[in-house]
């Protein structure tokens, strides 16, 4: 594990050494006493505090049960089939062959979660958290893929040991290999794969970039690591305006140019074979976007590909990186646990702060970056990196 990166931010609100740690130390004193928890209950004015804490315990503890039932639901197809028409117990049995005894716990545990809820003459009909996941291909192709992820941690240590030996590795081969430009070559069947599931999960984020940043003001965009191209289609059918130059390894291309033909808008588009780790970037933009790229890499790799992109840029030049990004420290995380580990999984990544990835810019070449607000920091959180005018 080798190329696996530590935190490059320091952690500036925990000192080594202070007067809060003796603080803490009788905070972890008074909290572990095995008389505790019998008090806390027995009064009122604390009783509401230990419960809170238990059910969260326990929501923890049954986290993983949840999981599955929430793809239990998906690989039956129940949010679909309920959301045609809510539907009695028996119909459901019937329809995903699964025994009514049987697919009754699995449909209490769901209505339990909020994804699905009863409805009058005893039918099935969808809940609050349901209704995404049936009207987003994306959200249920992403729950389908964390399989591979609780297949990996099902031995948990094991994982931490050797986490690139697993599923979700395999799938994500570019991730962990010991030479990432040798992936120039990778198989047709193994980028179409998750290329296709890339381009399915990126709508939120798409909408998430469209919705807090302009592009009216550039004339060419460049987008580094474009997969599929779904988020370069959605910005070229809104602002007509803009010419775009897509890099990204040869065999994702050519599934990229296939999808911008049926879109009516390659007339539009340059492609440019090559890898971001080791290929110089072509030049005629004056923007170039960084989508659900930077997360995937360890450091040294990153800083290499924003070099490259600041090199490629014109004086006055922007960079704009869209990714999911932890918390910063004090903050309340949104997505931290799930992302720290995927990551691991994957082989290479690292989950960063929006204040890390600001540094690696600036050590890059640019000199002012912006983390632009936006209404859903969970799907992507937006930095905006601009090069001096000066050049």
């Amino acid at each position: 594990m080798d190329n696996l990166d530590l935190a490059r931010a320091p952690h500036a609100s925990i000192k080594s050494q202070s007067w809060m740690d003796g603080v803490h130390q009788k905070i972890d004193d008074l909290m572990t006493r095995p008389d505790l928890y019998r008090k806390s209950i027995s009064n009122p004015l604390t009783r509401w505090l230990t419960r809170r804490r238990t059910q969260q315990i326990f929501d923890i503890m049954s986290g993983f049960v949840h999981s599955q039932v929430l793809l239990s639901c998906v690989k039956l197809n129940l949010f679909a089939i309920v959301r045609q028409a809510p539907a009695t117990l028996e119909e459901l049995s019937a329809r995903c062959h699964v025994p009514a005894p049987v697919l009754q716990r699995l449909v209490l545990s769901a209505v339990a979660l909020r994804l699905l809820e009863h409805r009058s003459q005893q039918r099935i009909g969808l809940g609050a958290l349901g209704a995404p996941l049936a009207a987003h291909e994306g959200i249920r192709a992403m729950v389908e893929h964390n399989n591979l992820l609780y297949q990996d941690m099902a031995q948990p240590l094991d994982f931490l040991r050797d986490a690139w030996r697993g599923d979700m590795a395999a799938y994500w081969p570019y991730a962990h290999s010991e030479s990432p430009a040798q992936d120039s070559g990778a198989k047709q069947e193994q980028v179409g794969r998750y290329s296709a599931l890339m381009a399915a999960s990126q709508n939120f984020v798409i909408e998430e970039i469209l919705g807090a940043y302009s592009f009216g003001k550039h004339r060419c965009m460049m987008d580094v690591g474009c997969g599929m191209g779904r988020f370069v289609a959605a910005v070229a059918q809104r602002d007509k305006q803009l010419k775009f130059q897509m890099f990204d390894l040869p065999a994702v291309l050519a599934l990229t140019q296939k999808n911008h033909a049926a879109l009516g808008i390659d007339s539009r588009v340059t492609y440019h074979p090559g890898s971001f780790f080791q290929d110089v970037l072509p030049q005629g933009a004056d923007l170039v976007t960084l989508v659900r790229v930077a997360h995937d890499h360890p450091d040294g790799a990153v800083l290499g590909i924003m070099k490259r992109i600041y090199q490629a840029l014109p004086a006055g030049g922007t960079l704009l990186l869209a990714e999911p990004m932890a918390q910063e420290p004090g903050d309340k995380p949104l997505s931290d646990a799930y992302f720290h580990l995927y990551l691991l999984a994957m082989g290479a990544g690292r989950f960063r702060t929006a204040s890390e990835l600001t540094m690696m810019l600036k050590e890059s070449g640019f000199d002012r970056v912006e983390l632009i607000p936006n209404a859903m920091p969970i799907h992507t959180r937006i930095l905006v990196a601009h090069k001096s005018s000066r050049g």
